[in-house]
């Protein structure tokens, strides 16, 4: 496939005019060249260099200045150990744990630097620019250590990039030949190596970055398309992005053919065709691989490649996102017309997936300036990026539940080193990105958040001011004089026909494009001022697969309200550097004990009334019913912190409300009381709780049925669990019926547990079997439960495990 399409990108003409810059092509990335390299007037559309724009009085900027302490906060020689451990150098300072000392070394340094260099465009903070200098030149020593262009953190990296140099890979859904996804780790600092020179200007960064890159050339050149496709069953992160920007920036073809190799044919060519296939797989995977997507089909040209991105942000979008602008359960898009996982489960939307999201949708964008886009970005960017961040002391969050009653926790600068953290910090140094956007002397207005604008390329300053979300309105103000269009979003949540504009306190009857944006084009003149007036209504948006269940909106704003089912409780929201300290596994409240909203018809946004005094702050006289006392308000979810809370709602008529409870309640009893009596339980086949269980393995593979994840091996497999106090006594195992005949053993602590043949008795196709765990099997704590497949066999397929009280 690689020669083929490699073919058709240089037919294309990429590079015909020489190395174009990667800041040329990208508004976004232009801050390292001071502006002067962003595009001017052409077809593409581009964002402002990040160093552009600069925030005014808003939760924005305070977020963006709460991420700046937390940056601040970290040790770069701690971030920095593990590639120095893998260069051979000497330790400055020991590696951070968590994450970052359990397979996954490294990772966070490459998200830091990313982080450093947006927030030194964002701020221009001298010691922000300071530390991204210090953090290259430190990584540049272990890079000449290493001597062939590699820089990483990957524990026993050296031994392992030489097997897959040689073509003995064994990849699954999380791992390349035992390594926690190496690739994906890898390309955090690829990232951040870019972003140090497109953001910060840092030239050494480029030139280790292409070093780096001919390095993984060098290493996949021996790699057949079919060993190069198996390898990228595991996460990889957005390699073929970075390659294609490396392609970009350098205008060399070796680049963006590896690009397209690093481009998963998998999961490409079912978009292709139109078909949504994501049911089942984990969700943060996909998405920057889709990233990748659509950056070479831009820089190609590539129309099938660009239509293939397009469905999949529509499907996602559509049909498999909730009201913050979030997808996925427990990391994995499930069945996109069942959403009872969302409800049930407490590890709700990743906020991963939205940072990745966003990024797509600014590619989006660029190409096709749609205020669906703009609608989408602004939901996700209120309700889910900025209600991420612990405001004040900071911290991150990573699953955000949509079950009723149930909370969040948040990161500690020197303990938690998730994904989510990583990206975190990125996410709140660049809010500045996606405001404005321009094309020739168009100037698009986004989002409607306090900011100023230097337009250099038309000698134009724009100031946007307001108290938006608490006040309906913003106000515009032009320095300079110049004739242009100014694009102002009519977002999706103003009725048609609401939206106001003045000129110098004049109305304006602005045309409305197919686009969604009112076009106001005149000879500005300093000074002018528009005010838009943006009337926000309550309204109701209903769970996506048509459940009794409701999310309250005003405007863009999610609504919650903060729950207390167990008056008296303590619960702790900040995380600890357990390795699953990332979920929220305080007590879950019985969904029967939910909030419901009772009316006798779903029609009932009419009912909220605002709170005197109180911004954006809401009460439904007589339409929530609780168990709780007083009364419920409701305010915008990323007000919501350090509380139990709900956001969607279940809903009853008052007939019915009686039957509703009973059936919660009997449809809960029996998970709540299997979920009571377990102590530990791993998803077989899913990367995270397989990763947190220290999953080993020989021969193993993984896979998908009838939207079950499995995991099977032929020579053997293995988890660690946790039994602080000693109380296991079952081991509970699903199999399938499918899988009759398949003979292995279970060892607990490399003690035989039980000699298992697969059998096709069973009344259902999946089935769980209990073995009792011998008294004195696990004093010490922790059981490694080990599944070896007999000769001639398989050891599984295993679909949960659980160890029982």
């Amino acid at each position: 496939m690689a020669a083929g399409a490699a073919a058709t990108v240089a037919s294309h003409g990429v590079f015909a005019d020489g190395a174009t810059t990667l800041a040329a092509q990208q508004g976004t990335r232009a801050a390292a060249l001071g502006g002067g390299a962003a595009a001017h007037e052409s077809a593409q559309i581009a964002l402002f260099p990040l160093n552009a724009v600069r925030l005014g009085p808003s939760p924005f900027l305070e977020a963006q200045q709460t991420d700046l302490r937390y940056i601040l906060s970290l040790d770069a020689d701690r971030l920095l150990a593990p590639f120095m451990r893998e260069a051979g150098l000497p330790l400055k300072q020991p590696t951070y744990g968590n994450w970052e000392s359990s397979g996954l070394d490294g990772h966070m340094g490459g998200h830091y630097l990313s982080a450093l260099a947006l927030m030194c465009a964002a701020t221009g903070d001298r010691e922000v620019l300071k530390r991204l200098n210090y953090f290259v030149a430190e990584l540049k020593r272990c890079q000449q250590a290493n001597g062939d262009g590699y820089i990483g953190g990957v524990p026993g990296g050296a031994s392992a990039w030489r097997e897959i140099a040689q073509g003995k890979l064994q990849a699954d859904n999380f791992s390349v030949n035992g390594k926690w996804v190496p690739w994906y780790n890898l390309h955090k600092t690829y990232a951040g190596l870019r972003d140090a020179y497109t953001y910060a200007g840092n030239q050494e960064a480029r030139a280790m970055l292409i070093a780096l890159c001919d390095w993984t050339l060098d290493l996949t050149s021996h790699l057949t398309e079919e060993q190069m496709q198996a390898m990228l069953r595991a996460e990889h992160g957005g390699m073929n992005e970075v390659l294609a920007d490396v392609a970009q920036m350098t205008g060399q073809q070796k680049y963006m053919d590896l690009a397209i190799r690093f481009s998963h044919q998998a999961i490409l060519q079912p978009l292709e065709d139109g078909k949504d296939q994501l049911t089942g797989l984990h969700a943060n995977t996909q998405i920057p691989k889709v990233i990748g997507f659509k950056r070479i089909g831009d820089v190609t040209s590539r129309r099938d490649w660009q239509r293939a991105v397009a469905f999949f942000w529509q499907t996602v979008h559509d049909h498999r996102t909730v009201a913050i602008g979030g997808n996925s359960v427990k990391e994995h898009f499930h069945d996109d017309k069942d959403f009872s996982s969302m409800i049930e489960e407490v590890e709700g939307p990743e906020t991963c997936n939205t940072y990745n999201m966003l990024k797509l949708t600014e590619l989006l964008f660029t190409g096709d300036a749609k205020g669906s886009y703009a609608d989408y970005y602004e939901r996700a960017l209120y309700n889910h990026i900025l209600s991420s961040q612990r405001p004040g002391s900071g911290g991150f969050v990573y699953f955000t539940p949509m079950r009723p009653n149930h909370y969040r926790v948040y990161s500690q600068p020197q303990k938690a080193m998730w994904c989510c953290v990583g990206s975190g910090l990125e996410s709140h140094a660049k809010y500045g990105e996606f405001i404005y956007a321009h094309r020739g002397d168009s100037l698009y207005v986004n989002l409607f958040i306090p900011s100023t604008l230097d337009w250099r390329e038309q000698g134009v300053q724009i100031r946007q001011s307001n108290r938006f979300p608490d006040e309906d309105s913003s106000t515009i103000t032009v320095k300079g004089n110049k004739t242009f269009t100014m694009k102002i979003r009519y977002p999706e949540w103003v009725a048609q026909g609401a939206l106001r504009i003045t000129v110098n306190g004049k109305p304006v009857a602005a045309a409305i494009g197919a686009d969604r944006y009112l076009n106001v084009r005149r000879p500005w003149r300093d000074g002018d001022k528009v005010v838009v007036y943006l009337p926000m209504t309550t309204r109701l948006e209903q769970m996506p697969d048509k459940s009794a269940y409701y999310a309250v909106l005003h405007g863009p704003m999610v609504l919650a309200a903060k729950t207390n089912p167990f008056p008296g409780e303590q619960l702790n929201y900040l995380a600890d550097d357990s390795r699953m300290g990332h979920i929220a596994s305080g007590p879950v409240c019985p969904l029967e004990q939910a909030p419901v909203l009772v009316s006798d018809s779903p029609a009932f946004a009419g009912r909220f009334r605002p709170v005197p005094g109180r911004p954006l702050t809401f009460a439904a006289p007589g339409l929530v019913q609780s168990p709780g006392a007083g009364p419920t308000t409701f305010v915008p979810f990323f007000r919501v912190h350090d509380a139990r809370y709900v956001v969607y709602w279940p809903y009853s008529t008052p007939g019915d409300l009686a039957r509703r409870r009973a059936q919660a309640a009997q449809d809960e009893k029996e998970r709540l009381a299997l979920d009571a009596q377990t102590i530990d339980q791993v998803a077989p086949g899913e990367q995270q709780p397989e990763s947190d269980h220290f999953f080993k393995a020989e021969g193993a593979d993984a896979g998908i049925n009838k939207g079950k994840h499995w995991r099977h091996a032929t020579s053997w497999f293995s988890y660690d669990l946790t039994d602080k106090k000693g109380e296991a006594r079952i081991l509970r195992l699903t199999y399938s019926k499918l899988d009759a005949g398949r003979r292995f053993d279970i060892l607990i602590n490399d003690k035989l547990l039980a000699e298992v043949r697969l059998d096709a008795s069973a009344a259902q196709e999946l089935y769980t079997r209990d073995y009792a765990i011998p008294p004195g099997a696990v004093a010490t704590g922790k059981l490694v439960v080990k599944f070896v497949a007999r000769d001639g066999s398989v050891a599984g397929g295993l679909y949960g495990l659980r160890l029982l009280r």
